[in-house]
């Protein structure tokens, strides 16, 4: 099968690109090496599959999930949901069904108090059969789903307790229990070429309210996975740790796993930070081994955009999108280049000078987060993310539920598009290892992007689009060699999702390391809709917006339904050390609260979260190494 699109004339790319300045090379790409665990050549005589999926959902499995009682769904709905069958949302008993069935799933239940929940409400002796478990099972009977969870998640404030905990309630025999239920529904729900389940979990290390979470998938089969436990920070809370527990696991079983951090803007700097555990600063087999096991981070989710910060990014006028910088302790905390993707792609620039080796090389995806079991990421019928919340006179209005995460702070989204030789599991988990994935805020917008030294202008609307950037360059997630003085070229197609907005432009960021030490970074508009001209400091005139606020209603009267360009760095130094992604913008859509004010007569004025959002999708960058 081979990926195409339905893409403008050659003659109005070529026009698109002499917009910018740019002359079409002659010379094909020479010196062009693909860093990775798999080779970035596809299967021969085919091309790649994008693939939709959704790598962070919680079921009522995870504790804190469970803090609602019986409005979340169970694992078995959060599978159906996602394979597109209509299923029952336990919080209101109405029937629910995606928009479109995603490929692939991974659930990631909390690998603390895995399923533990569920059993104490259902009596399992093995669990209330101890003196933990009847006393949370009492608080369960008597306050109901949130005292519970509470209770399970703040157990370790007394050191008896938490000896206790593990020794006859949390034991490996209770734990080995719940995970093997949690293999066999990823077991029943998992078809290859059609559906994927991913066996997969989260360790939630949280030091000082601090968020430090991993979501981690591994590529093996259920009879593999019941051979080991997940590792949760009731073990550790260092990524070191979790980190050794792979090593060894896959010595042992020859499983093996990807660790995806994520709400890093939730981190106060912590996640991407200069020193490890000890405080120590990070060296080359340091770096080399956070890049072996977190080649991947999630960009993007319900609780907040972190690919950056207008403090750090002065100068990209969309960097203030969908922020969110609130603790669990509920205190704002200070902007940290550590708390973003890009101040780390920008800080990896600076230690791999330093040291030779990059910590910080990984890909993007985008995930939900959620904790109602389904993945649901459309503005216009989101089922939030705690399912506490999810009546419209609960997210908004004088009777809205406070708490930590409430659903109008929300944005809905996001999803992971992965270029992958096959739907299923090693090769799904085998794009995730080279990278060559990106993550949208929920509309299934078509990007792809390779980057070389030969590209030229008409490449961008070739029928084999995809066979010559994979002989001529590197896809998203690779790294250029040595250019010989040449500047990249990045030949880039992004499309709107078939049932979503046009597209509003195509950027190209920037980030690279100049002789003097310093970090730099720069967003270019490279591809547009529209009549708009760029003005001279390369910004852009705004697309528009068509958004009626009294209908949430849109038009397709502005935007474009395909962008694409082949891209030159004409200010390229072969000396410095840079990264390269696109971003891709829709035009301005309805946020989410929008629909409930709406259907409840509530003034839009009255609420202090803007009205329309600009979904976008954000690809994995390529890296130039000198």
């Amino acid at each position: 099968m081979q990926a195409r699109f339905l893409l403008a004339s050659v003659a109005a790319l070529s026009l698109a690109a002499c917009s910018q300045g740019e002359e079409a090379p002659t010379a094909l790409a020479q010196n062009i090496a693909v860093t990775g665990v798999t080779p970035a050549d596809p299967l021969p005589e085919s091309d790649r599959v994008l693939l939709w999926g959704d790598t962070h959902v919680h079921s009522r499995n995870s504790v804190d999930a469970f803090a609602t009682g019986l409005a979340s769904a169970d694992i078995d709905s959060a599978y159906r949901f996602a394979r597109g069958i209509p299923v029952v949302f336990p919080k209101t008993g109405q029937r629910v069904q995606i928009d479109r069935p995603l490929d692939f799933l991974v659930m990631s239940d909390h690998a603390e108090n895995l399923g533990i929940s569920p059993r104490i409400e259902a009596g399992d002796p093995r669990v209330v059969d101890t003196v933990l478990g009847s006393r949370f099972a009492r608080i369960l009977a008597e306050q109901g789903g949130a005292a519970f969870s509470t209770a399970m998640m703040g157990f370790d404030q007394a050191e008896a307790d938490r000896a206790a905990y593990f020794s006859e309630f949390l034991t490996d025999e209770n734990r080995q229990v719940s995970w093997d239920a949690q293999v066999a529904a990823a077991e029943r729900h998992n078809f290859p070429g059609t559906f994927t389940a991913i066996i997969g979990w989260e360790w939630s290390s949280t030091p000082n309210t601090r968020n430090l979470h991993r979501i981690v998938m591994t590529d093996v089969d259920g009879d593999v996975a019941r051979q080991f436990l997940p590792f949760s920070y009731y073990q550790s809370d260092r990524p070191e740790d979790l980190w050794s527990f792979f090593e060894q696991t896959r010595a042992r079983t020859g499983a093996d796993f990807v660790a995806m951090p994520h709400n890093s803007n939730l981190s106060d700097g912590l996640m991407f930070g200069l020193e490890d555990s000890d405080g120590n600063p990070f060296t080359a087999a340091y770096a080399e081994r956070r890049s072996m096991w977190e080649p991947v981070v999630e960009v993007s989710q319900y609780k907040g955009t972190s690919e950056t910060h207008p403090v750090f990014s002065t100068t990209d006028e969309f960097a203030n999108f969908e922020l969110r910088n609130m603790l669990l302790s509920g205190q704002p905390t200070e902007a940290s280049q550590g708390s973003y993707v890009r101040g780390a792609y920008l800080r990896g620039l600076a230690e791999a000078a330093r040291i030779g080796r990059n910590p910080f090389q990984f890909g993007m995806i985008a995930a939900s987060d959620s904790h109602t079991g389904f993945a649901s990421v459309e503005e216009d019928s989101f089922l939030g993310k705690m399912a506490e919340d999810f009546r419209p006179a609960e997210r908004v209005g004088p009777d809205a539920l406070a708490g930590i995460f409430p659903n109008v702070q929300m944005s809905a989204g996001g999803l992971a598009g992965v270029w992958a030789d096959r739907n299923d599991r090693q090769s799904i988990f085998a794009a995730f290892r080279r990278k060559e994935v990106y993550g949208t805020t929920g509309p299934r917008m078509r990007v792809r992007v390779f980057a070389g030294y030969g590209f030229e202008a008409a490449d961008a609307a070739r029928a084999d689009f995809a066979d010559r950037g994979y002989r001529m360059g590197v896809p998203m997630g690779g790294t250029l060699a040595r250019s010989d003085g040449r500047a990249p070229r990045l030949m880039i197609q992004a499309a709107m999702d078939p049932e979503g907005a046009n597209l509003d432009r195509v950027q190209v960021v920037k980030g690279w390391l100049a002789a003097d030490g310093t970090l730099h970074e720069k967003v270019f508009n490279v591809a547009w809709s529209g009549n708009r001209r760029m003005r001279a400091d390369g910004s852009l005139p705004a697309v528009g917006n068509t958004v009626d606020l009294a209908t949430a209603r849109y038009t397709k009267t502005i935007g474009k339904a395909e962008l694409a360009t082949v891209w030159t760095d004409t200010d390229f130094d072969p000396a410095e050390r840079a990264f390269y992604y696109v971003r891709v913008l829709q035009i301005p859509t309805p946020r989410q609260h929008v629909f409930d004010a709406l259907a409840m007569g509530i003034d839009l004025a009255t609420i202090d979260i803007p009205p329309t959002i600009q979904e976008r999708a954000w690809s994995s960058p390529v890296w130039y190494m000198p």
